[in-house]
């Protein structure tokens, strides 16, 4: 309590007396409480705080500073701050269980069965989530950056990618993890849900590249001057979400573009001028910096997210659900078959960064070796 009574005493404390502290002039310090005892002698002189840690704090010009614009915040706000030094000093200290609310977080898997690798499903799509919503963080900085130059715009990159290669490396969780037996029963237990209806990944892709470029392949060159909601029509996902037989839109799909299309649309729209792609032509044009390095960057993102993302999904839909003559379909009835695999895709953010000779060749590699090694491996 000393500390706030000081701190009382230096709010009517003259400018000069907060100068010869500041200077820590003590001579004029003495000088100018004496002349302030003589012009009223009902006020004490102010008293150095004894409290035993204040009393070997050097109060500091910095620390001063800090104080008067501590004051000024809370006079601006109409808010007394010795009343929130007081709140301070009441104020349990903070726990790390408390901040990062541990105990919330792991009450949140809820198996729908009995089998036990079921919780390690929901665990590792709970991560993912987390890594997506980082990832969005990162786009976001982005878009909204003021006088965005290279070397702000690859070092986010470069968070962004080390995100997608934590993903893409651990999830040999999803696909050596869980025993399959286990796995073909519990998952019964899940339908309609999907990991296709992953919201934050669609999010990713439109803040990533031109929304055209999110168009089904066969409809692009059709759509290139359509507006947003003609696009979003044949948005390449809707067609992993058929009916294997009709062809129809599966309640996975029915449900999910009820949920989230109009804030896809939405963000779509706010992204046209500022999605990743837009933002490098903007730098390009400028033509006054080195982009070499933000390149390299771009390219790797364009893999991790339409290569082996997709590609990781792919080997862990064989491991359990391909079974000859006639495979298993996923919970949400999506054609993983054609859906999961980038060569049939050919979903690329940014063309211009590959030759035609990649882009032609997008993913084929990948999945023809992914494939061959796991039916090795039965």
């Amino acid at each position: 309590m000393d500390a706030i009574k000081f701190e009382k005493q230096l709010k009517g404390w003259s400018r000069n007396k907060k100068q010869a502290l500041i200077d820590e002039n003590w001579t004029a310090l003495r000088e100018l409480s004496k002349n302030k005892i003589l012009k009223n002698k009902s006020e004490a002189p102010p008293q150095i705080p004894q409290n035993p840690y204040l009393r070997f704090m050097e109060l500091t010009p910095e620390i001063i500073e800090k104080l008067n614009k501590l004051q000024d915040k809370y006079t601006a706000m109409g808010q007394d701050m010795s009343s929130y030094l007081d709140g301070l000093l009441h104020a349990d200290f903070l726990t790390y269980w408390d901040y990062i609310h541990l105990d919330t977080l792991l009450s949140l898997q809820n198996p729908k069965t009995p089998f036990p690798d079921e919780e390690i499903f929901i665990m590792y799509h709970q991560i993912t989530e987390l890594y997506f919503k980082l990832t969005l963080h990162e786009c976001r900085q982005l878009a909204d950056k003021p006088d965005l130059d290279a070397a702000f715009f690859t070092a986010r990159l470069k968070r962004i990618n080390a995100y997608f290669k934590a993903l893409t490396t651990s999830f040999e969780v999803m696909v050596q993890g869980m025993e399959k037996e286990q796995f073909l029963k519990f998952r019964m237990s899940l339908l309609p849900a999907s990991g296709f209806q992953s919201a934050q990944y669609r999010m990713i892709e439109i803040s990533a590249t031109d929304f055209i470029r999110l168009v089904a392949q066969e409809d692009r060159d059709r759509l290139a001057g359509a507006g947003i909601e003609t696009q979003f029509q044949s948005i390449y996902w809707k067609s992993g979400a058929t009916e294997l037989s009709s062809g129809k839109q599966t309640l996975t799909l029915r449900q999910f573009t009820n949920k989230y299309a109009p804030q896809f649309l939405q963000l779509a729209t706010d992204r046209q001028q500022n999605n990743l792609a837009a933002l490098y032509r903007k730098l390009k044009s400028r033509g006054s910096e080195d982009l070499s390095a933000l390149e390299a960057e771009l390219r790797l993102f364009d893999l991790h997210v339409n290569v082996e993302w997709p590609l990781s999904h792919y080997k862990s839909a064989v491991r359990y659900l391909e079974k000859d003559p006639i495979d298993i379909a996923a919970t949400g009835g999506t054609n993983w078959q054609k859906y999961l695999p980038p060569r049939f895709q050919r979903r690329i953010f940014y063309p211009f960064l590959w030759t035609a000779e990649q882009q032609a060749e997008w993913g084929k590699g990948w999945v023809l070796q992914t494939l061959a090694e796991l039916r090795m491996a039965r």
